[in-house]
């Protein structure tokens, strides 16, 4: 509740430029200039809130390329024309792009959450994200980070190929109702399923390290008496 109440106005603004908006440009605009020239126009809010949202941050690091790169996708998702169906398709290119990148970051042993994560943190503090960054080598923290970002991945991939599906099975209507709210769902249960797995990670690296402490406390008595 504390946190709708700070950022009402911001996610009033989101909701009215990711959802409500395309929906109301193109329920307007179809009857009118037919389905392709409607989701062009619709697909302008959710590209402008992107924009705003990446010139508001004010910092160009690795989580506000991902959002430029996002945002370029989504421009050139729609160039070139085809159909409504085909450009549908192609928006849903940008999330199976973005979901890819995050695979291969932890195919190549450069996780994407970990880039990700220390970018936030250095938005808020430079020795939060140098805590951060001392433990880029430990073997668990690599583990953790490359789990995150495998689960980031395919989860991404996975709510592309089920709106790729509605794509074909409802109507353009009823696909802008109910994309974002596949999408805002994903996110979120990514989101809130990463939190969990983090905190808990937090807790067995706490456990493990108390643990090891203990043997050392036991061991040294008998090392000095040796």
């Amino acid at each position: 509740m504390a946190y709708a109440r700070a950022n009402g106005v911001r996610l009033g603004l989101e909701l009215l430029m990711n959802f409500i908006g395309p929906f109301v440009i193109y329920s307007l605009l179809d009857p009118k200039f037919g389905d392709v020239k409607a989701l062009l126009a619709s697909s302008a809010p959710p590209i402008a809130w992107s924009l705003i949202e990446f010139i508001r941050a004010r910092r160009v690091d690795a989580l506000s390329m991902l959002v430029l790169a996002g945002i370029g996708l989504s421009m050139l998702a729609f160039l070139g024309g085809g159909g409504v169906k085909f450009l549908q398709l192609r928006e849903k290119l940008v999330t199976v792009l973005i979901g890819l990148a995050f695979i291969g970051s932890a195919a190549i042993g450069r996780p994407l959450i970990y880039v990700l994560a220390r970018a936030t943190m250095l938005r808020r503090s430079a020795a939060a994200a140098q805590e951060l960054e001392a433990l880029k080598d430990n073997v668990y923290f690599r583990r953790v980070m490359t789990l995150m970002t495998l689960v980031w991945g395919f989860g991404l991939v996975a709510e592309a190929s089920v709106a790729a599906v509605l794509v074909f099975t409802l109507s353009v209507r009823e696909f802008l109702i109910v994309s974002p709210i596949i999408g805002y769902s994903t996110v979120g249960a990514l989101s809130a399923w990463s939190f969990w797995y983090g905190r808990r990670q937090r807790q067995i690296g706490a456990a493990r390290r108390a643990a090891a402490e203990a043997a050392t406390a036991i061991t040294t008595p008998d090392a000095d008496r040796a």
